[in-house]
């Protein structure tokens, strides 16, 4: 696949619906209440029952945050209570505990994700503990075939603090920017200086991180291309491995925290394919490669490789260039993933901690899939890993008819395909590079629960 991004906006502007970001299939508002522990239990057991078991891959939900973000739409808990970050990590300790007696020992954990919130709210005495709880736990695969990735306010670190992480045997660090701007920043209520972004970056090489990573978001207050050009500049000269730039919903009747930005700072209606348009420009003209999804690499990454070589991977982190993993999730409101069952923990931390002082794993609800859903999943994963299917390969793996089973799918994907979008020839559809932006929109065409959720999703584009 070549690096080219054609930017047409007129089908920008008519393929930008709301749809999922296919993190999971099917997504999180088909769980259901009626899945639990027993279930869980029941995934693992068949997950361990494979002539090969997965390895293991944890996601650890840190809810705290010192300060409220306006545009954040994540699961957390604003405080500046240090107390309750060490009653977390005792309980956090007990559910790592239980989890761990399910596995089978010999089962590597490969990777480890910890997001949030403001994973960073820990002090590093504290993620030292949870790490050595981890390593007690699960047996952890050698340092070279582990990838443990922390996710990082800058404002809440220090660049010794940043070797101290490399030393515990983080990996990868993704810092949140969001934007640079003086203006943006306290319309959004978070301040942070490309001075202290870049020590912290400098800190990281300087300690030896595999890859960092930054957060951008286009279409916040008060932004306008001027602005946001500023800020891609800026990064950019910051060289880091991976950037992401992800488009603002602002929902602000879902969201509570969204109500204290002022209406009249938004930007006006086509702003935000102007600043994508911008983002796309500017960092493949700096030798970026566009991944998919919002996600950018440079060419050297790990994931620009695996989007060569056809090992890219898809799960609730995003994109990924490891082999398929079963994921535990730990703490509040945290997903996984076990063999074929999904499942979420309960949204509080006093849920969370009932369940822990009962014994019991905090399991909330979850899904497990049936033979369609695998079906499904299997195609959706290679057209956003891809950007193509073979029929034949989705025949020889679930013994369907391609074309008869998915006659519906294939009909609805005729407007993309006069549109330049896709092909569909030679039994194969493939993603052209106008329509790379698009592949949320042809993956929709294969989702089966779509009409049961209308409106749920942020926008495609």
């Amino acid at each position: 696949m070549s690096n080219h991004l054609p930017f047409q906006r007129s089908l920008v502007e008519k393929y930008d619906r709301p749809g999922p970001r296919y993190t999971s299939y099917p997504t999180a508002p088909h769980f259901s209440d009626g899945f639990g522990i027993a279930d869980y239990r029941a995934a693992v057991d068949a997950s361990q029952a494979v002539a090969e078991p997965r390895p293991l891959s944890v996601y650890v939900h840190v809810p705290f945050c010192e300060s409220l973000c306006y545009y954040c739409a994540c699961a957390k808990i604003i405080t500046h209570n240090r107390e309750r970050a060490a009653e977390y990590l005792a309980y956090l300790k007990r559910e790592i505990a239980l989890q761990a007696r399910l596995f089978d020992d010999g089962r590597e954990l490969t990777q480890l994700h910890l997001g949030g919130g403001t994973p960073t709210f820990l002090t590093n005495a504290q993620l030292r503990e949870l790490i050595d709880a981890l390593g007690q736990a699960f047996r952890f695969a050698p340092e070279a075939e582990r990838e443990f990735s922390l996710e990082v306010d800058p404002r809440t670190v220090t660049p010794e603090q940043i070797h101290e992480l490399k030393a515990m045997g983080f990996n990868r660090l993704s810092f949140g920017l969001q934007d640079f701007d003086a203006k943006v920043q306290k319309a959004v209520n978070r301040i942070q200086s490309e001075e202290q972004v870049a020590a912290l970056m400098d800190a990281a090489r300087e300690a030896g991180f595999a890859s960092i990573s930054v957060d951008l978001i286009y279409g916040l207050p008060l932004q306008t291309v001027d602005s946001f050009a500023a800020t891609l500049a800026k990064v950019i000269a910051l060289k880091p491995d991976r950037i992401a730039a992800y488009s603002y919903a602002h929902l602000p009747s879902l969201f509570k925290a969204q109500r204290l930005i002022r209406d009249e700072d938004m930007p006006p209606p086509g702003r935000k394919l102007e600043l994508l348009e911008l983002t796309i420009a500017r960092l493949t003209g700096a030798g970026y490669v566009y991944i998919g999804m919002d996600h950018f690499a440079l060419p050297d990454d790990e994931l620009s490789l695996a989007r060569l070589d056809g090992s890219l991977q898809r799960n609730f982190q995003g994109y990924s260039t490891r082999a398929e993993c079963d994921m535990i999730g730990l703490g509040v409101t945290s997903i996984g993933r076990v063999g074929e069952a999904y499942s979420q923990n309960v949204k509080t931390t006093q849920e969370y901690q009932a369940c822990l002082d009962a014994g019991e794993l905090p399991v909330l609800r979850g899904y497990r899939l049936s033979d369609e859903d695998r079906l499904r999943a299997d195609v959706i994963t290679q057209l956003m890993c891809h950007g193509e299917v073979s029929f034949t390969e989705i025949e020889a793996r679930h013994r369907i008819d391609f074309s008869h089973h998915f006659a519906g799918s294939l009909a609805s994907l005729a407007e993309l395909q006069e549109d330049r979008l896709i092909e569909i020839k030679n039994d194969r559809i493939r993603v052209l590079e106008a329509g790379r932006l698009m592949l949320r929109n042809v993956a929709m065409a294969f989702d089966a629960y779509l009409a049961a959720t209308p409106g749920r999703y942020s926008r495609t584009v």
